[in-house]
């Protein structure tokens, strides 16, 4: 039987510096795909996320939960909101400047999330041990002061920039040649720790 890796950081797991190159605070984070479901402005039907950089290794993120994103009427789908928390988990990784999957992500549902509100995501880095990146976050309603409606903890995993890059087709790799800020993300300065 295989072991479930955790989302909570180990004992001496330490939050990481804030990488020099990182979004500076309060800019907006880029999409890291124009057509991406969760963060793209051109997908028709995505969930348009928008995430800030915040002042240390966190972030803050919100959408609109629209039609496109029902499960039962008038709510939003449990795997969409899932999503919405594994792209503001991951923009973390803009500000660390290190490639990184999702190896584990769990959500826990407290309250519903109606069509019409905006969920307000306050994202974290709580943790780092090698490779293994620990992340936290919350999901408001009524304002980033609001009622916690969603929780979720995420493990991420630190990969080579190829490991992206080798399977992108031609389209990405022609967009991101063209947008400044994905670009100086992408560059082949990359410190992966072992």
């Amino acid at each position: 039987m295989s072991r479930v890796p955790s989302t909570t950081p180990p004992e001496g797991a330490m939050i990481p510096e804030r990488h020099p190159k990182a979004p500076e605070i309060g800019t907006k984070i880029p999409s890291h795909f124009g057509h991406c479901f969760g963060c793209g402005e051109l997908h028709p039907t995505g969930l348009h996320l928008v995430a800030h950089a915040g002042a240390g290794a966190d972030l803050t993120a919100e959408f609109i939960v629209t039609e496109n994103h029902q499960g039962a009427p008038g709510l939003a789908h449990g795997g969409l909101l899932s999503l919405a928390f594994d792209e503001a988990l991951g923009k973390l990784m803009w500000l660390i400047r290190s490639p990184a999957v999702t190896a584990r992500l769990e959500t826990d549902f407290l309250k519903p999330v109606p069509m019409g509100t905006t969920l307000h995501i306050t994202a974290r880095i709580t943790g780092q041990v090698n490779r293994k990146v620990y992340t936290a976050a919350e999901g408001r309603l009524g304002g980033p002061d609001g009622e916690i409606a969603v929780k979720a903890a995420a493990l991420f995993v630190i990969v080579p920039m190829s490991h992206f890059l080798e399977n992108a087709p031609k389209e990405y790799l022609e967009h991101i040649a063209k947008t400044p800020e994905i670009l100086a993300f992408v560059d082949p300065e990359f410190e992966i720790n072992p």
